[in-house]
């Protein structure tokens, strides 16, 4: 399975594009998560927003990879593609994912939770 349909890319990478302009600044933009990826065979999960469209590899979103501290940051999706779990499943998209709040208000409910409840 692709991890990124072209829909998820267009979008992920429209956001990156809207953001660039107001990042750090009081205009920020809190977007719903684009897309929910996780590992079948293990703890790992990452909600991601935003993805670079210079290089379409670096994605930003909130990353848990199963330890209790899930935080907000950039990951590239090549090196997501080559995770392998404990049985030797890749990660994958989560088809029926359907955004409910924005991203940091996933990030708090994470924060208090130690794990991405999505």
């Amino acid at each position: 399975m692709m991890l990124l349909t072209k829909e998820n890319r267009r979008q992920l990478q429209e956001n990156a594009l809207r953001q660039k302009d107001v990042a750090g600044t009081p205009e920020e933009i809190d977007f719903k998560p684009v897309v929910k990826l996780f590992m079948p065979d293990g703890g790992a999960t990452w909600l991601l927003s935003e993805l670079d469209p210079e290089d379409g590899n670096t994605a930003f979103g909130l990353c848990d990879l199963g330890q209790g501290c899930p935080e907000l940051g950039s990951v590239w999706i090549s090196e997501i593609e080559s995770i392998r779990g404990a049985i030797g499943l890749p990660v994958e998209r989560d088809r029926n994912f359907r955004a409910s709040k924005t991203l940091m208000e996933y990030a708090e409910e994470a924060r208090k939770r130690g794990r991405i409840a999505a």
